[in-house]
């Protein structure tokens, strides 16, 4: 198993590594370029070639577990946000500590906190986990998850989340959401994807569309580890600390709870605790460029989340397997 894992995190260290390296020499208007090419290009792309090969024959229940994570995980971020803000209050001064969440960088910071505990790398860790510790007829849960991750939580969620938190100038408006909300490109493509199942392209076509997938995965992973290089200390490490917590370990916990009560056993229940107790997603810092949110945050939070991945995956193994 330990050599196994090692070759699922391969990509992880190497890609995040290079962006370590080379994140002295990129400038902020590339890493504003790579987050942009990414959110309009390249995870659409993603999305329309995981969509073409999604099998929906478990109708609505993975989907609608998928959304249920998606709300729980929501409901506790802010449960948790409230209380730490009342508890930070408790230890200064009552006139130093504003709660006001109109205050621009107050409203980036609980967005990027939100958007840090919610949405998971089921697109990549999540399927690569479930490829290598589960049996392939248990594929298609995961797949059906990690669609409707990104689809309703990504491209959906997050966005109108990233769209009313985030640092604008303007007066932000409903319509201001639904607009950014409609406009999503990974929205249509996965649409577009989802209703040409049927038709058949070339091999080489589809093989080039599976190999420009991974070319997404290492782009992203490589924009991660340029803003983790260009952090300058962990002045969000606290808050962060709280999110990724959460993330992995909370989170996936209730979810293996849950799906015991449910009657949901073995493997199968497996992949809902790994699609559920995923790393923060790379996309956070994608919608962070595209829509100025807390960016040492939500980098921090991706950091700790994958620390915490490593020290939370044998309990999970031993417990819901």
């Amino acid at each position: 198993m330990i050599e196994t894992l090692f070759h699922a995190y391969t990509p992880l260290f190497t890609w995040i590594g290079l962006g370590l390296l080379l994140s002295r020499f990129a400038s902020d208007s590339f890493l504003k370029l790579l987050g942009q090419s990414l959110y309009w290009v390249g995870v659409p792309l993603q999305l329309l070639v995981l969509a073409r090969h999604t099998n929906s024959s478990n109708g609505g229940l993975i989907p609608g577990i998928a959304v249920a994570v998606l709300l729980l995980s929501l409901i506790l971020a802010l449960l948790t946000w409230w209380g730490w803000q009342w508890l930070m209050s408790r230890k200064i001064q009552p006139e130093e500590v504003s709660l006001d969440l109109l205050n621009s960088p107050a409203r980036a910071s609980l967005g990027s906190f939100i958007l840090a505990t919610i949405l998971g790398n089921t697109g990549f860790v999540g399927l690569t986990l479930t490829q290598v510790l589960t049996s392939p007829e248990n594929t298609d849960w995961a797949v059906l998850f990690s669609v409707t991750n990104n689809v309703v939580g990504t491209y959906g969620i997050a966005v109108l989340i990233a769209s009313y938190f985030g640092k604008r100038e303007a007066k932000n408006y409903w319509w201001t959401q639904l607009w950014d909300l409609i406009t999503v490109p990974s929205l249509w493509t996965f649409f577009i994807g989802l209703n040409t199942q049927f038709v058949e392209l070339p091999a080489v076509v589809e093989s080039g569309l599976e190999q420009a997938v991974w070319v997404v995965i290492a782009f992203a992973l490589l924009l991660v580890g340029l803003r983790l290089g260009r952090m300058k200390g962990w002045p969000s490490l606290e808050i962060a600390t709280i999110a990724s917590v959460i993330k992995v370990f909370i989170v996936p916990m209730l979810v293996g709870l849950g799906a015991t009560y449910l009657g949901v056993i073995g493997e199968q229940r497996l992949v809902l605790v790994l699609m559920s107790g995923t790393p923060t997603g790379l996309s956070v810092l994608i919608l962070a460029e595209v829509y100025d949110l807390d960016r040492n945050l939500l980098a921090t939070s991706i950091a700790l989340t994958f620390v915490g991945l490593f020290l939370a995956l044998p309990l999970w193994l031993t417990w819901f397997s």
